[in-house]
């Protein structure tokens, strides 16, 4: 899965500046103090946060996550189906017999498939609504928990800039800069899956 499913739930980061100071060291007696010298530049890597969410090679926490998502609304999920199926048999038999039925028949059908399609309609919105929230709910908190903790390899890693490639068009990049895969081991072993959030029960 290489989005998140239903809205695309993107995990964002902002680049890190890490700033080098100098400090200016005491001089013997008479000496000229010496002068700062310029911070020298950090290093640059670049990540790939869309790769988080991939089924294979991704954080086992967030794929945890999506999977609990998306178990808890499957039966939902089904019975939408169902009545969207039902909905298309309806309207393919009024389709069929409207033709050999009176038209008062047609009618009562037709209303009946109408008021089926609006019921649909609603519940879908209210699922959306559901797994938006849920969705939020059980994300946010790992999202902040995989930007803390990148922040924390960058600078173990004296990383001066980082620049996530799903949020910033990036022309080239050198394979050597990205970071990606070396990170998502990291946190992968670091915070194993087991600690994942539970997804939220529903009311």
């Amino acid at each position: 899965m290489k989005v998140f499913r239903t809205t695309v739930v993107v995990i964002a980061f902002a680049a890190f500046a890490i700033l080098a100071h100098t400090q200016t060291r005491p001089t013997a007696s008479g000496a000229a103090p010496a002068q700062p010298r310029p911070a020298a530049p950090g290093n640059i890597a670049v990540i790939d946060s869309s790769a988080f969410s991939d089924e294979k090679a991704g954080i086992a926490r967030v794929m945890v996550a999506m999977r609990q998502l998306q178990i808890k609304f499957q039966p939902l999920s089904n019975e939408l189906r169902g009545m969207r199926e039902r909905l298309a048999t309806m309207r393919a038999d009024i389709q069929k017999k409207q033709a050999i039925q009176d038209a008062k028949t047609t009618a009562q059908q037709a209303e009946a498939a109408d008021q089926l399609d609006i019921q649909i309609k609603r519940k879908a919105e209210d699922a959306q609504a559901s797994y938006q929230k849920d969705q939020v709910a059980l994300l946010d908190p790992l999202q902040k928990d995989i930007a803390d903790a990148l922040t924390v390899y960058a600078q173990q890693k004296g990383i001066g800039l980082l620049i996530d490639l799903n949020r910033v068009p990036v022309i080239y990049a050198s394979n050597s800069l990205d970071i990606t895969k070396d990170f998502i081991a990291e946190y992968n072993r670091t915070h194993p899956a087991a600690a994942a959030p539970a997804a939220p029960a529903r009311p």
